[in-house]
């Protein structure tokens, strides 16, 4: 079984609209048109049981709107073999109800994205957000790290994160990216180890350009197979989630990447899907 735990999808009439935009941002080339279906196809190909579906408000007055879209679709889409999260927003007023109402839907978790919501991961109205969600046993999953197409400040930095686990001590945080992208002699040093999941999500093998004449300094940022590999082992691999960040890597491609690597097999069990099982709670 895999189970790809970061992805994302977008409504049909504007996927392609939002994709071209995004990666006009950040020079990278999409694998998928961001549409439900085609993420349903990629997952087809590669033989991926499971994808976590990670939504991203932007704007507060999505948050209501989009979160009761995904109750509504939450059984139909496990059926078709997405779990979705909901998402929040640090300046949305009323947090604890909108978080209240996402688990008495059923929702597993929640997405945040410090960059895209120009806030600082420990801000106090995040901390708020991450400390409650973690009350009511949602996983919080944060963007982590530089983001490609927004890389004047890092909203998510090693050393914020090491402040909010000290602050709120969650116990279902999973920081996307391996941990914090682009920062990863800083993850090796100061973050592998901590008592916080990473997902491999965008961080491992060539980024594909869009664009081969852009002068972005993050294109050749990823992980090389042996730091990845030092990074697993002391954080520890039982604490490592499959993520792909579809439609931003293509997902066959991606599970070869790690297939491809000297870990072991049993590494690669827990990372391909044993970890997610538990921590998402599936009876599989």
């Amino acid at each position: 079984m895999i189970i790809d735990f970061h992805v994302h999808t977008f409504p049909d009439e504007i996927s392609e609209k939002v994709l071209s935009k995004l990666s006009k941002a950040s020079h990278t080339k999409y694998f998928t048109n961001g549409s439900r279906n085609n993420l349903l196809s990629s997952m087809n190909d590669a033989s991926v049981t499971y994808s976590v579906n990670l939504p991203v408000m932007t704007r507060v007055d999505q948050v209501e709107k989009i979160n009761r879209t995904l109750i509504e679709q939450r059984e139909a889409l496990f059926r078709q073999g997405i779990i979705t999260f909901g998402g929040m927003h640090p300046d949305y007023p009323d947090y604890k109800a909108e978080l209240k109402r996402l688990k008495d839907g059923g929702i597993k978790g929640i997405k945040i994205h410090p960059a895209y919501q120009n806030t600082d991961l420990d801000d106090p109205r995040f901390l708020h957000i991450i400390d409650y969600a973690a009350n009511l046993g949602l996983i919080v999953l944060t963007h982590a790290g530089v983001d490609i197409g927004i890389y004047g400040h890092n909203f998510a930095s090693v050393k914020q994160i090491l402040h909010v686990l000290d602050d709120v001590h969650p116990d279902k945080f999973v920081l996307a990216h391996m941990g914090n992208w682009a920062c990863w002699n800083e993850v090796e040093n100061d973050l592998a180890g901590a008592d916080v999941w990473f997902d491999t999500a965008f961080a491992i093998g060539p980024i594909t350009q869009d664009d081969a004449k852009s002068g972005s300094p993050y294109l050749s940022c990823n992980l090389t197979d042996e730091q990845f590999i030092r990074i697993v082992r002391k954080h520890g691999a039982d604490k490592i989630l499959f993520a792909t960040d579809s439609p931003w890597e293509g997902q066959k491609d991606y599970i070869r990447r790690i297939e491809n690597m000297a870990l072991t097999a049993h590494e690669k069990e827990l990372i391909f899907s044993e970890n997610a099982v538990r921590l998402l709670q599936l009876n599989c």
